[in-house]
């Protein structure tokens, strides 16, 4: 974990949420830096490298939506989505072109912080060791933890930081049924506060990647009330 205080982008322009926020996340140790437009906001991000985006989705010229599916095209850094709407559309689409998490306006301090930081959090998924690092194969799916590269059939795809947390949970217990709950806790952060949801939307893009028929899904499957299992060809279901 980086040792100084994180940088935060904060991308709104209702000058009401600025004011507030900026001298709440002061408190709390971040240095937050604030973009009021899309545009701003592009060239903030490069100049920046932030730790973190907390990105409107209703701005002025460029929707949030938009930004941050540029952001992640060269960048996996976490993205936390804010939505004056309780809009479950806005919610999947964000998070489905990448957002880490979203919350919606009005929020409590406490609990934006809270999220922030469980999507910062970059714990190791297991014991530290050179196992750790070792390539997992199943299949037709190859998953490179030391090169944080995942191939289908010799094609390497591009997963999010949390897209590819996720998988790498999946794949290295292919064959075991995994509880939603666990699947948050490992991936993000045992105090996380969102809903399920998010968990869903992650799932539901890495089938769009790893998955050969989206129809029918035969890697990745649901278990009813329970959780994910990712199905191995060469291991028994446990």
């Amino acid at each position: 974990m980086k040792s100084h205080s994180p940088v935060v982008l904060i991308v709104e322009d209702e000058e009401s949420f600025v004011e507030a926020l900026t001298i709440g996340l002061q408190r709390e140790g971040f240095i937050p830096r604030i973009a009021r437009d899309g545009a701003t906001a592009l060239a903030m991000f490069d100049a920046l490298q932030p730790d973190l985006v907390l990105l409107d989705v209703m701005l002025p010229g460029m929707s949030g939506i938009d930004i941050c599916r540029q952001i992640r095209r060269t960048s996996s850094t976490p993205v936390i989505m804010v939505t004056a709407r309780d809009s479950e559309l806005d919610t999947v689409v964000g998070l489905e072109i990448g957002a880490d998490d979203y919350v919606t306006k009005p929020y409590r301090l406490r609990e934006l912080v809270a999220r922030m930081r469980a999507v910062m959090r970059r714990a190791p998924l297991h014991d530290a060791s050179d196992d750790e690092f070792e390539a997992v194969e199943v299949g037709e799916v190859r998953l490179d933890p030391a090169r944080r590269e995942v191939t289908v059939n010799g094609e390497v795809i591009t997963l999010a930081r949390k897209e590819f947390e996720l998988l790498e949970q999946l794949i290295v217990n292919a064959g075991r049924v995994l509880t939603r709950e666990r699947l948050i806790d490992e991936v993000w952060g045992s105090d996380y506060v969102g809903d399920t949801k998010t968990l869903d939307v992650h799932i539901r893009r890495l089938r769009t990647k790893v998955d050969v028929d989206q129809s029918k899904p035969s890697r990745i499957t649901a278990i009813r009330g329970v959780g994910y299992r990712y199905e191995s060809p060469n291991r028994e279901n446990r």
